[in-house]
């Protein structure tokens, strides 16, 4: 009986990284399989695009080790580059050259000859509505457009993951499914796995599995609906004129556990709906607004950290 292949795509093993003395990452380890959409989700100076330059042999490993499907990214760089496609956060196309020409120069760095990357790039090209536009120069195209050309240049030479930082910056909303579309359709086509860093909860829900990341350490790992699973229940959010002291209010008269997020108090309660006819009449008055929600993943990041991943 043949067994199937388990090597993950992605293995991070105690990774350490440090900048002078600023530790940007601490002892993070985890996993990621093979054909996932999986998210590096954690707010700006978490960590995340430090991770990116290190699984993209960008960085040197300082401590710790990552593997990319079993290839170790200190030891085989080599290999791990012809795994991998990278696209950074600010786009890496010559504004001065054609789509072809960006395309070309890329295959030269892979050393792939024409008779090897022309077929493939008219594919993606036809694929992504793009081969119409292919003698056309970048500069003349907007930033959804952009984004495309990339998508189609880290394709180009068929690599098993590809590696995105913050590939929305910049994109309206348009732009941003447009190029989520894309991908998932990648990924559908050729097993690929797909790890995105980002902050945008609405990105980080449409992936198969999630990793939290916060001030360099991972504080959960899971699919979005697990790491919602954990709240435990609805979120209600209250507020009123004096916070502090309907926080104390609030838990002493229905001994609940309440957390102040800037302005505004949160519960965490499985029937939500229910408890808040008692919540308002344990502290009448007191109560300017309150609502009631199913978990988000800012939620599970509230849950851990008591702050808004996004900031205050």
């Amino acid at each position: 009986m043949i067994q199937a292949d388990l090597t993950p795509a992605l293995r991070i093993e105690n990774l350490r990284h440090s900048f002078g003395q600023t530790e940007a990452l601490k002892d993070l380890s985890f996993n990621v399989p093979a054909g996932q959409l999986f998210a590096l989700l954690g707010p700006n100076g978490s960590g995340k695009s430090t991770l990116f330059r290190l699984i993209s042999t960008l960085a040197p490993v300082q401590a710790g080790s990552i593997s990319v499907f079993g290839f170790d990214v200190a030891r085989q760089q080599s290999q791990v580059r012809r795994k991998i496609g990278v696209i950074f956060q600010n786009p890496a196309l010559d504004k001065q050259l054609t789509v072809m020409e960006n395309l070309a120069c890329h295959a030269s760095l892979y050393g792939l000859g024409t008779a090897a990357w022309r077929p493939r790039a008219e594919v993606l090209l036809e694929r992504f509505d793009l081969l119409a536009r292919s003698g056309k120069i970048i500069n003349t195209f907007s930033g959804g457009m952009r984004r495309k050309v990339e998508l189609v240049k880290a394709l180009l030479t068929e690599p098993a993951m590809l590696i995105l930082d913050e590939p929305s910056t910049g994109l309206d909303l348009p732009s941003r499914l447009e190029m989520w579309k894309l991908l998932d359709q990648a990924r559908q086509r050729s097993g690929l796995t797909v790890i995105v860093t980002t902050h945008l909860m609405d990105e980080a829900d449409r992936c198969d599995g999630v990793a939290i990341i916060d001030r360099g350490r991972l504080l959960k790992i899971g699919s979005p609906a697990e790491l919602k699973r954990e709240i435990g229940g609805d979120v209600i959010t209250f507020s009123g004129p004096d916070t502090e002291q309907l926080k104390t209010m609030v838990e002493q008269k229905l001994r609940v556990k309440v957390k102040q997020v800037n302005q505004s108090l949160r519960l965490e309660r499985e029937h939500a709906h229910q408890f808040v006819p008692h919540l308002i009449e344990a502290v009448p008055g007191m109560i300017d607004s309150v609502s009631v929600g199913r978990p988000t993943l800012d939620d599970v990041f509230i849950h851990h950290t008591g702050r808004h991943i996004t900031g205050p």
